[in-house]
C-alpha cells in the first residue's frame, strides 16, 4: 500500500490508525469533464475492498444508459466484490436550464430524503452522489442540511459528491476537493461527444 506522509499532524487525540481510517467526504466539482469519472472509478476501488456501494444520480435522465451503470451492475451481482445500488433520480439533464427541471427538482427532494434514510441505517459504506451539487447550487436542496447532515452521519460511511458549482458550505466542509478545470474540449473545436468516451 502506498505509504504517502501527511504535511500536518493535528493534535487531535487520534492514533494514526484512527485519523487514516476516518470516513471521508470528498467532492468533484468544477467546469472540467472527469468528475462522475473519477466518482465512479473511486467506486471500483470500494467494490474491490468487498464495501456495499449505493450510487444516486441526481438530475441526468433515467433514461440514459451509462458504461459505468452496466460495469458496476454486473460487478456487484458477481458475488466477487461489494453489492451495488444504483438509483436514478432525474428526467432530464444536468445542464439543461432550470426551468426546465421543476419536475426534477421534487425527485432531487425524493433523493436527498433517500439518501438521508439510508446514511441513518448505515446501508452503504460509499455513496456516490453523482451531480447532487446541482441541487444544491440551485436551492432545490438545502446546503445547511446537508452539511449537518454529512457531519453527524453514523459509522463509516464515505460519500462522494460530483457536479459543476459546488456550494462553498460544502466544499469547506470536505475532507477531499477536486476542482476539475478544462484546459481543452474536443466540443471547442465542434465534436460532439462519442460512444466509450461520454457514455
Amino acid at each position: 500500500m502506498p505509504q504517502g506522509q501527511p504535511s500536518v499532524v493535528p493534535n487531535d487525540g487520534l492514533t494514526t490508525r484512527q485519523r487514516r481510517n476516518r470516513p471521508l467526504v470528498v467532492v468533484h466539482t468544477g467546469v472540467g469533464k472527469g468528475k462522475s469519472t473519477a466518482a465512479f472509478g473511486l467506486a471500483l476501488r470500494a467494490w474491490n475492498q468487498g464495501w456495499p456501494i449505493g450510487v444516486f444520480q441526481f438530475v441526468k435522465s433515467a433514461k440514459w444508459k451509462v458504461g459505468e451503470e452496466k460495469a458496476l451492475r454486473v460487478l456487484g451481482a458477481s458475488g466477487e466484490g461489494g453489492s451495488v445500488d444504483w438509483h436514478k433520480m432525474g428526467e432530464g439533464w444536468s445542464w439543461v436550464q432550470r426551468d426546465d427541471q421543476m419536475d426534477n427538482e421534487d425527485k432531487a427532494r425524493e433523493g436527498w430524503e433517500q439518501v438521508k434514510r439510508d446514511l441513518a441505517a448505515e446501508t452503504y459504506k460509499l455513496y456516490v452522489l453523482d451531480e447532487f451539487a446541482y441541487p444544491m447550487h440551485w436551492g432545490w436542496v438545502d446546503t445547511d442540511e446537508v452539511v449537518d447532515v454529512l457531519r453527524n452521519r453514523p459509522g463509516n460511511q464515505h460519500v462522494v459528491i460530483t457536479g459543476r458549482n459546488a456550494p462553498e458550505k460544502l466544499v469547506e466542509f470536505a475532507d477531499l476537493v477536486t476542482d476539475m478545470s478544462k484546459v481543452k474540449h474536443p466540443m471547442d473545436a465542434g465534436q460532439k461527444g462519442q460512444r466509450g468516451i461520454e457514455w
